[in-house]
């Protein structure tokens, strides 16, 4: 019993040391009837699967235009969803000229409003947030690591020259969610984050 009580605590150290950490880039998130708006007479698809089961970048790309400028062919995300959502860091933000608030995907409270537009149509609605830092991880993963969904965590995220911890690092766990941190490319350039790079996390 010892034996085994060591390889599981061997496998929890190791599982802290490997946390895959996501540039999440701007996107957007669509409804069924915000999605029509946009491209009326067409149906979303699949242009590449994303980490997550069951998400995927889409072929449809939109504008984003705000009181000072635009950015164009920012990625539509699907499936489709209940609420409408466009993730900008805070870069974005400045050039675009939106207050966007930070937030975990799907809190709109004070998103900033922004406009959409296609070649077909053009909308404006309370959508912009910037994306809080957070890790994706299964229920199990969350159980074996004594962790609680939306607790706030530590990650240290090491490199040849910028070594960080970055803190408020919410935890959202799903039955079928893989494990990943996720950070905007703000933060992923100031960290030096690359596509490969691993996170740990540290417990207090």
């Amino acid at each position: 019993m010892a034996i085994k009580e060591a390889v599981c605590q061997v496998l929890l150290e190791m599982k802290k040391e490997q946390i895959p950490i996501g540039i999440s880039n701007r996107h957007v998130h669509l409804t069924e009837e915000d999605f029509k708006a946009l491209f009326p007479n067409e149906k979303i698809e699949p242009l590449k699967p994303l980490k997550q089961p069951n998400e995927y970048a889409s072929k449809s790309v939109v504008t984003l235009k705000g009181a000072k400028g635009e950015i164009e062919r920012v990625r539509v995300l699907g499936p489709l969803r209940r609420q409408s959502q466009v993730e900008i860091s805070k870069t974005d933000a400045r050039t675009l000229g939106v207050n966007a608030p930070i937030r975990l995907s799907g809190d709109l409270k004070d998103a900033s409003m922004i406009t959409l537009c296609s070649e077909n149509g053009e909308i404006t609605i309370p959508a912009a947030i910037i994306a809080k830092r957070h890790i994706h991880m299964s229920f199990k993963e969350m159980e074996e690591l004594g962790l609680n969904m939306g607790q706030a965590v530590k990650v240290r995220v090491t490199s040849k020259e910028r070594t960080v911890v970055l803190e408020d690092v919410e935890i959202r766990a799903g039955e079928n969610f893989v494990l990943e941190m996720h950070v905007d490319t703000d933060e992923a350039n100031a960290c030096d984050i690359l596509p490969n790079t691993t996170g740990s996390l540290i417990t207090e």
